[in-house]
């Protein structure tokens, strides 16, 4: 028996939460449990895996305490090292989506609390929203883009032009707000006595790892592929499979469920069926809030039935990714990264606010590109 996955299973209070969401809907739509499992996105559940199992096994060769330790002797002051951080999980998150961003860049950041005296939840909550911000500009930064560039029938570059407004917007924003929260304190190097083993092997498996993982989703044999690395580091480094969070998958089973669920209220549906004839600021209100309650990518997918995929809706389902934490998966994979109970309300101190202002400015901008 897996002790450690027992334990986290009884400790998770959120899976617990949506569990009990779940049963209370259970109530108000008809009971349909065998119909459950064809609501999961199981494409999302296999690649999930796949890169905890590839990022677990980066951190456990001990890759990261390297890498963390030549960062916190690189940069000066707090300041420039989450400035850094910041840009870093943006950028990276235009082109390897928000996801995959938060899986090298989260685990790098727990680790250079090792070696310097970091707000280490501060700046993964600025990942978190940096990662929302910089998937907004191109059409694979995020699900919902890739959903919306599809329906739009835009070229890469159109649908990444009419992106960028806000794209620059919301990252000068956080620029901004990371200036101001993160002071230029001196960072203090800790540990310069050691230095810090890696295991080479484990390292290029990874990367080994990575590179057939990715070949076998895009050739949609993602199963197979977690199989294969699966396999592989049950040969190679054990530990890498029983250390990962593997009640993450659980959580995103049952939000998938819920969501459905949701979805299956009469009350939902009876308001979704006036959703066309909404004027642009009841949209821009109406996108974001669903986002707020049921993620962005199932908000775009329910919206899409009944609106087209227009830039307003695009702006709107990618601002809905602040706030709440479920206004985007991401949010939900960063702050369980972390593992500390504390960061959970804390994210909500800087996304709340960070939402408001991206409705009204996003808001704004589109009326004056109009």
């Amino acid at each position: 028996m897996n002790l450690p996955f027992i334990r986290s299973l009884m400790r998770d209070r959120f899976l617990h939460l949506l569990i009990i969401i779940g049963i209370l809907l259970s109530f108000f739509v008809p009971f349909t449990p065998a119909h459950w499992p064809a609501v999961i996105d199981w494409h999302t559940i296999v690649t999930l895996s796949g890169l905890m199992l590839l990022t677990k096994g980066v951190e456990q060769s001990g890759y990261f305490d390297v890498l963390g330790r030549k960062m916190a002797r690189r940069f000066a002051t707090e300041r420039q090292l989450a400035l850094f951080m910041v840009l870093a999980a943006a950028l990276l998150s235009t082109f390897l989506t928000n996801d995959v961003a938060l899986f090298i860049v989260v685990p790098l950041t727990l680790t250079l609390k090792k070696w310097c005296a970091l707000p280490i939840n501060r700046m993964i909550i600025f990942e978190a929203l940096a990662v929302n911000a910089g998937s907004l500009l191109t059409p694979i930064g995020n699900p919902q883009n890739i959903l919306l560039w599809g329906r739009s029938g835009l070229t890469f570059p159109a649908f990444t032009g009419q992106m960028i407004p806000l794209a620059l917007a919301m990252m000068a924003t956080l620029l901004v707000l990371c200036w101001f929260c993160f002071p230029a304190k001196k960072l203090a190097f800790q540990s310069s006595d050691r230095t810090p083993s890696w295991q080479p092997l484990l390292v290029w498996s990874c990367l080994a790892f990575y590179l057939i993982f990715l070949a076998a989703l895009e050739m949609q044999q993602g199963l197979w592929g977690l199989v294969i690395i699966a396999v592989g580091f049950l040969l190679l480094a054990r530990r890498v499979v029983l250390s990962v969070d593997w009640t993450l998958l659980l959580v995103f089973m049952a939000m998938f469920i819920d969501v459905y669920l949701l979805t299956e209220l009469p009350v939902l549906q009876q308001s979704l069926a006036g959703v066309s004839g909404l004027s642009e600021g009841q949209l821009w209100l109406t996108a974001i809030g669903l986002s707020q309650v049921i993620s962005n990518v199932p908000s775009t997918i329910l919206l899409l039935n009944y609106v087209p995929p227009s830039m307003l809706l695009a702006w709107a389902v990618n601002v809905g990714g602040f706030g709440l934490l479920p206004g985007s998966l991401a949010n939900l994979i960063a702050l369980r990264m972390a593992a500390d109970r504390r960061i959970w309300w804390r994210f909500h101190l800087y996304s709340i606010p960070m939402l408001l202002w991206a409705a009204a400015v996003g808001y704004g901008l589109l009326l004056l590109l109009r």
